[in-house]
C-alpha cells in the first residue's frame, strides 16, 4: 500500500498493522480517510496471506476522535463509502480477526471503529464514549446497535443516552474490552493476542468468525446451531481440517495450507 495520507501500513509476516494517522485532530476521520480506508482493508481481504490485522491510532493521546467535527461544521463533510466508518462499520463479509489496539480517547466513530473489531485491548489511559447527543448526532455507525449486542441494554443505553465517558477498567467490567494493559502497551498486548489468532488454523478462526456473528442473527439457538455457514463448510472441506488432527496425533506443531 503506497501514497497513504491518513494512515499507515505495516505488514508483518501474516499480520497487517492499520494505523490512523491525524494526530493533528487526535485521529479523527473525514470522506477522504474513509475512502482510503476502505481501499486498504479491500486489500487485506483480498491477500491470502495476510490472516489478521490491528487498527490502531497514531500518537499517544489518540485511537481515535471520531467524524471531524470542524470539517463537518465547515460543510464539507463529504460521503462515507459503502463499507462505513474508517472502511470498516459497515464491513460485515469480513471472517478474518480485526484486533482494536486502542491506545487513547476512542469517541464516537473511533469507539464504533473499535467495536466493529472482534477484540478490544486497551491501554490504562484509553476513554470510550458516544458523545453524539451531545452534539446534536446519533452514534449511527454501528454504536447504538453494536453496544447493547455487547453489554446489555440498559448499561449501554447509560452510555448512549449520557454520552459518559467510561474508562478501560469500567469498558472490561462491562464487557466490551478484552484486556487492559499499560499506557502506551496497547499495540504490543494487541500483537500478542494477534501471536495466539495466528497459532490457529487460519480456515478454522475465519469460519468461528462468521458462525458466531450469523449464528446471533438467527431466531433460535436450535437454528443456529444446525445451521451449516459458508466458512464452515469451506474449513470442512479443507486441508487443514486434515492436517489439525494429524499434527496433533503426531505430536508436532501443524503446518497450515489456508486450503
Amino acid at each position: 500500500m503506497t501514497d497513504l495520507k491518513y494512515c499507515r501500513v505495516e505488514d508483518e509476516g501474516r499480520l497487517r498493522i492499520v494505523t490512523l494517522n491525524r494526530p493533528e485532530v487526535m485521529n479523527a476521520l473525514h470522506s477522504e480517510a474513509h475512502f482510503e480506508l476502505e481501499k486498504v482493508w479491500d486489500d487485506f481481504a483480498a491477500n491470502p496471506e495476510l490472516w489478521v490485522a490491528i487498527v490502531t491510532g497514531a500518537g499517544d493521546r489518540a485511537f481515535s476522535a471520531g467524524n471531524d467535527l470542524k470539517v463537518q461544521a465547515a460543510g464539507k463533510r463529504g460521503p462515507t463509502p459503502p463499507s462505513g466508518f474508517a472502511g470498516l462499520t459497515s464491513r460485515f463479509d469480513l471472517d478474518k480477526p480485526l484486533i482494536a489496539a486502542v491506545n487513547g480517547v476512542a469517541m464516537g466513530g473511533g469507539f464504533e471503529i473499535a467495536l466493529a473489531c472482534d477484540l478490544i485491548i486497551a491501554a490504562e489511559n484509553a476513554v470510550f464514549a458516544l458523545p453524539e447527543p451531545r452534539v446534536g448526532l446519533v452514534a449511527g455507525a454501528g454504536g447504538v446497535h453494536r453496544l447493547p449486542r455487547m453489554i446489555g441494554q440498559k448499561q449501554a443505553l447509560g452510555m448512549i443516552l449520557t454520552g459518559r465517558r467510561v474508562s478501560a477498567a469500567e469498558g472490561k467490567a462491562l464487557g466490551f474490552v478484552n484486556e487492559v494493559v499499560p499506557e502506551g502497551q496497547a499495540l504490543e498486548g494487541a500483537k500478542r493476542w494477534a501471536a495466539m489468532i495466528l497459532e490457529c488454523s487460519p480456515l478454522a478462526v475465519r469460519a468461528s468468525k462468521q458462525c458466531v456473528y450469523a449464528g446471533l442473527d438467527e431466531p433460535t439457538l436450535q437454528k443456529a446451531i444446525g445451521t451449516m455457514y459458508p466458512a464452515q463448510q469451506r474449513n470442512r472441506d479443507s486441508q487443514d481440517f486434515i492436517e489439525g488432527p494429524r499434527a496433533f496425533a503426531e505430536k508436532r506443531k501443524p503446518n497450515w495450507q489456508n486450503r
